[in-house]
Parts: C-alpha cells; structure tokens; sequence
C-alpha cells in the first residue's frame, strides 16, 4: 500500500485513490456500449486467460486492477488490412461510487490496418483498469480517451501501446471530470521505423485531481515520438500532474523525440506539477528534448486583443482557446474535436461567465 512518499506516488492523494488500492473482491461493473464497423469483433475472455495477454502491472493499482476482474475481460480484434470506415466508439458508463469496479481490455491491431478507437468515460464510478494496445506492422491508428466523468468519480488507469515496425500510431487523452483521475501510459517499439504521436488536453476545476504519466521507451532505432500535453487550471485546490519519461537505450540509434507540458493557471489557489525526464543511453541520434511550462495570462496577448476592442473576459476567452485549439485539431478526429471545444467552453462558464459576441472588426 503506497504511503505517498515513494516517487511514483508523492504527487498522487493516495487517500482518494485508496477504493482502488485496496485488496478484496467486488461486484460493481461499469456498463459497456460498443459501436463498431462489423470486421471489429469483441470476445469476453476469462481472468486468468487474460492475465497472460495483457501487459504486466506497473504499480500496485494496476495490479490489484488484474486481479480483482469483477468485470468481464474483454479483447477487441481489428484484422490484419483492415480499413475502418467509421470508429470503433466504446462508452463505459458508472452507475455508483459504493464499491469499486475493475476490468481488463486488450486491444489486438493488425498489421497494415487503418483505425480509429475512441472510448468515452461517463456517469459515477470508482474504476480501476488496464488496457493493452497491440498494433501490428504497418499500421496507422488513432486512440482517443475521453474523460467527462462526474464530480465524484475516481479513475485509476494503466495503458500500454506496443507498436510493430513502421506503425503511424496517434493518441490523445481528454480529462475532463471527476474527482481524482490517475493515467499511467507507456509505450514501446516492437521494431525500427515506427512513429508515435501522444497529445493530451485537460481542465482542472477547484479540488481536482487530474495526473498523467508517460513513459516512452525507445528500444528499437529509427524510431520517433512527439508528447505534447496542455492544461488549465482554475479554482481553489485545483491540482494537475504530469511526469514525462522518455528512455533512449543503447539499441535505439537514430531515434528522434521531444516531450512537452504547457500549463495555463486562469485562477488564484491551483498547482500545476510537470516533470520531464530524459535518458539517453546513446549518442547516435537524430535529436531528444523536453520542456515544462506553467503561467497565467500572457499580458501582451490581452493587451493586443483589448486594443482591437476586444472585452477583457472575452480576450481571455480566445486566449484559452488558442492555447487549446492547435493540439484540439491535431487529435485528427473531428467530431472529436468540435466536442472538446464546447467542454473547454462550458469549462469557461465557471469563471468568465456566458460567451459575448465578438466585433465584427
């Protein structure tokens, strides 16, 4: 049981997240709704079965995730050239924070496929998870999570990406909700060639958590990741992490990776913590850096948009959304894209109030 004082933890409420951490069995599910083009199929798998797919828990909360699988496990096959002509859309509804429930996915990619998951998180929960991304050769994906949980959710997830030789493979993360919500992803190369994309956008409200942590793994040359991650804060206690690994071992020549976190604080009372890491292992590569941010309103940006007549909670307005809108359109999804600007809208309710028509000049 974590004490909070160990690394992986010391930035985490571990008296939030202890439904999670605690040994025992229970019986409470979070309802699934999947929606797929028909050469997607979904199989439920035993525990045990399961268990030996998915990849290795990292931390005790994934751990006590696969072995408590009081949900059924589940494996989603996408076959081998296969071209999706829509997403395979996954909607996991909470019903109630009275016990906590657990489950276990894997995610198998064939090579050269074309593919976009996204899966929505909705409703109450106390949820523990593992998910397992197996993207075979050639393959070009997109995973979109989508946190728009309620007040009293706690979320506590690990997610692995595999990627074969030569994959195109973009993910994003969307945090919206809840009350505490922990994602530890980790992502590695099953062969040179493959390019990795990681985004991530969230709002952090008074008294939430919100924590990301990333680990890449470069252990194959020739191989390529962007992390880009952006974040508001606002409210009192609002808290936000975000730690960033990046491993380049002494196979991984040629490789090229940079990692980044920009923080925007809109209000008194908030923390925003961002750790980059970087491991170099070898010097043969193409390029390897990181850079963390966190500040309030640029001055000047205000200042030009109030002297073209702009309000002031109307320009601040805009400059939220600017900082939000390159990354929002490179998630490449759009109907995604457009939800997530009207959840950064309705974010900004809370402390600019209702949107202002703009001048027309």
């Amino acid at each position: 049981m974590p004490t909070g004082r160990e690394e992986i933890w010391r930035f985490t409420p571990v008296k939030q997240f202890r439904p999670l951490l605690s040994e025992g069995t229970t019986k409470a599910v979070v309802e699934w709704a999947v929606r797929a083009p028909e050469q997607v199929t979904v199989t439920e798998l035993p525990g045990d079965v399961m268990r030996g797919l998915a990849e290795i828990p990292q931390d005790r909360l994934s751990a006590i995730a696969a072995a408590n699988d009081t949900h059924p496990s589940r494996r989603i096959d996408i076959p081998a050239e296969a071209e999706l002509d829509a997403p395979v859309d996954i909607d996991l509804t909470g019903t109630g924070v009275e016990e906590s429930a657990f489950q276990n996915v894997v995610v198998a990619i064939g090579a050269f496929a074309r593919a976009t998951i996204v899966v929505r998180y909705k409703g109450s929960a106390n949820l523990g998870e593992n998910w397992t991304f197996r993207i075979g050769d050639g393959a070009e994906v997109t995973i979109v999570f989508l946190h728009e949980w309620a007040d009293d959710a706690v979320h506590g997830a690990q997610i692995a990406f595999e990627l074969g030789r030569d994959t195109t493979v973009r993910t994003a993360q969307a945090t919206f909700g809840g009350k505490a919500v922990r994602i530890s992803q980790a992502a590695s190369y099953q062969g040179p060639g493959a390019d990795l994309n990681q985004l991530g956008v969230y709002f952090a409200d008074a008294g939430q958590h919100i924590e990301h942590r990333l680990f890449v793994d470069h252990n194959a040359p020739r191989t390529n990741s962007r992390v880009d991650f952006r974040g508001c804060l606002q409210g009192q206690d609002a808290h936000s992490v975000w730690i960033g690994d990046v491993l380049i071992r002494p196979v991984a020549e040629g490789i090229d990776t940079y990692e980044s976190n920009k923080n925007l604080v809109l209000t008194e009372g908030c923390r925003a913590d961002a750790v980059p890491n970087l491991e170099i292992q070898t010097g043969n590569i193409r390029g390897a850096g990181h850079s963390a941010s966190t500040g309030r309103f640029d001055a000047e940006q205000l200042f030009y948009l109030q002297s073209r007549g702009i309000e002031e909670e109307e320009a601040r307005r805009l400059v939220v959304h600017g900082f939000f809108t390159d990354i929002v359109r490179r998630i490449g999804v759009e109907e995604i894209s457009t939800e997530l600007m009207h959840l950064i809208e309705d974010e900004l309710r809370e402390t600019l109030g209702a949107k202002t028509e703009l001048p027309e000049n």
